[in-house]
C-alpha cells in the first residue's frame, strides 16, 4: 500500500505557503485605498469653502442691504463698505484672506483692498449684485494637476434690493 504523501505532510508546511499572501494583498490594495480616501478629502474640502463663502456673500449682502456701518473695526470714522467686507471676513471662519477674493459689485470690479470705495455696494433702493471670484490652493499635490495652476477657481454671488435707508457712509 502506498503512502499518500501530502497526508503526510505537516500542515505547517501547508499554511507557510499562504503566509505571506494577506500582506502582499494588503500592500497591493492599500496604496490605492489610500489615494481614494485622500482625494475624498480634498473634494469635500473644496465644497467646504464653496459653501463657506457663498454663506459669507450671503451675509455680507444681507448686511449691505441695511445700509449701517458698524461692524466696520474702524471706530473713528466707520464707513459701509468697509463694514460689509469686514462681515464677509468674519463669517467667512477665516477662509476670506485665503481664497484671494475679487469682488465684484454691480459690473464694478475691486481686485484689492485699495480700489474699494463708498460708493461700491450702490445707495438705497439700488439692487445689488455681489460677486466673489475665488481661488482656493489645493492642499495635496493629487489634485493639482487636475485644476489650472493647481488652484481650485469658483464664484459666489448674492443678488439683493438695498432697503430705504437714510444716509449712507
Amino acid at each position: 500500500m502506498k503512502a499518500n504523501r501530502w497526508k503526510l505532510r505537516p500542515r505547517s508546511l501547508v499554511h507557510r505557503r499562504q503566509g505571506g499572501a494577506t500582506v502582499v494583498e494588503m500592500a497591493l490594495v492599500l496604496p490605492v485605498y489610500l489615494l481614494l480616501l485622500v482625494g475624498l478629502i480634498e473634494l469635500s474640502l473644496m465644497f467646504f469653502v464653496n459653501l463657506t463663502m457663498q454663506y459669507a456673500v450671503r451675509e455680507g449682502g444681507r448686511y449691505a442691504i441695511t445700509g449701517l456701518a458698524d461692524a466696520d473695526p474702524s471706530s473713528a470714522n466707520q464707513q459701509r463698505y468697509k463694514a460689509v467686507i469686514e462681515r464677509m471676513k468674519t463669517t467667512s471662519m477665516g477662509l476670506f484672506s485665503k481664497v484671494t477674493p475679487v469682488i465684484t459689485t454691480n459690473n464694478v470690479t475691486y481686485t484689492d483692498s485699495t480700489s474699494y470705495n463708498a460708493a461700491m455696494f450702490g445707495q438705497a433702493g439700488d439692487i445689488l449684485v455681489i460677486r466673489l471670484d475665488c481661488a482656493w490652493p489645493m492642499a495635496t499635490p493629487l489634485m493639482k494637476p487636475f485644476f489650472k495652476d493647481g488652484m481650485y477657481r469658483f464664484t459666489v454671488a448674492v443678488t439683493m434690493l438695498n432697503e430705504n435707508y437714510a444716509g449712507v457712509n
